[in-house]
């Protein structure tokens, strides 16, 4: 009987030393408290605590965590936003600090919360909507500077704090999304009337250029056909005496009526003309005819194209 009481009391001793060891995990910090009282942090690897005196109050992580805060608050143009606030934090690493997060803080993330929406709520009532997307870096900041100071105290550290999403409500995004689109067409519209004002305006100088360029051209050719003519006549005159110029422009013209004639004819889409055809109509042609030139040749002399007389 003694023997195995001596057995059992063994184990109990056994286990009991056992329970003397305790492991941590990497990036992590135990808490050990003697009778209830805070005793000393282990860290990570394998520790020693008195058995039956000594215990593992809680653990620690000491990574760098995330919290996401979502805030609902309004703008100074009064339009209702929800801002999504993204504050990573660390408990550092120091014991004394370890001993402030646990002990000091019921529940780290809710006082986080807390200050985000304080800061927050302080800041964006000043700020216009279309201001607000502009200086989120501004708003995290803020938070930032705020929870660190604060946060100090109970041996966090605030590694960064993100504004991570600005949502209005839906019928204000659609509003500007309108008055977005109507500010493109309205520069669109602007860029395409200069364009059609740039087309005209080339369109119109091209026009006048063509007409300029026309009207010297037929000035050349009526030019020419003077010259031709007045060589014509000239060359009869001396090829047959006593052929006066009035006989030469007769002539000249009623072979000019016949080609004339003829070249209608041969036309492959002519039409049918209407014109008097006997030799009273053809001195009348003449006679219209010799009159231009006449008076063709008196403003080409007082141009001072041709020598006068």
């Amino acid at each position: 009987m003694g023997t195995i009481i001596g057995i059992v009391i063994g184990v109990i001793i056994f286990f009991i030393f056992l329970s003397g060891f305790f492991t941590v995990g990497q990036q992590n910090a135990a808490i050990v408290e003697m009778f209830g009282k805070f005793s000393r942090v282990a860290g990570p690897g394998l520790n020693l605590k008195i058995p039956l005196i000594e215990n593992v109050r809680g653990h620690v992580s000491l990574r760098v965590a995330q919290l996401d805060v979502q805030v609902e608050t309004k703008t100074q143009d009064n339009v209702f936003v929800h801002i999504m606030v993204s504050v990573q934090y660390l408990i550092k690493g120091e014991p004394q600090k370890i001993y402030e997060a646990f002990y000091k803080l019921t529940n780290a993330k809710e006082q986080i919360t807390s200050y985000v929406f304080d800061v927050v709520r302080a800041r964006v009532p000043k700020i216009k909507l279309d201001d607000v997307f502009e200086k989120k870096d501004e708003i995290a900041d803020a938070v930032k500077t705020e929870l660190s100071v604060t946060m100090n105290e109970y041996g966090f550290e605030i590694i960064k704090a993100l504004v991570t999403a600005i949502d209005p409500e839906e019928k204000v995004k659609q509003a500007m999304n309108e008055i977005n689109a109507a500010q493109r067409l309205r520069v669109a519209a602007i860029e395409k009337g200069e364009a059609d004002k740039i087309l005209r305006v080339k369109a119109a100088e091209a026009e006048a250029e063509s007409k300029k360029l026309q009207g010297e051209g037929i000035a050349n050719q009526r030019k020419a056909i003077m010259e031709g003519l007045r060589e014509s006549v000239e060359m009869f005159k001396s090829g047959i005496p006593g052929a006066t110029a009035q006989d030469v422009m007769n002539l000249l013209v009623l072979t000019q009526y016949m080609d004339t004639i003829k070249a209608i004819g041969e036309a492959d889409h002519a039409t049918v003309l209407m014109i008097p055809h006997s030799p009273a109509s053809v001195n009348d042609l003449a006679d219209q005819i010799r009159n231009s030139l006449v008076a063709a040749g008196e403003v080409a002399k007082a141009s001072g194209e041709l020598p006068k007389a």
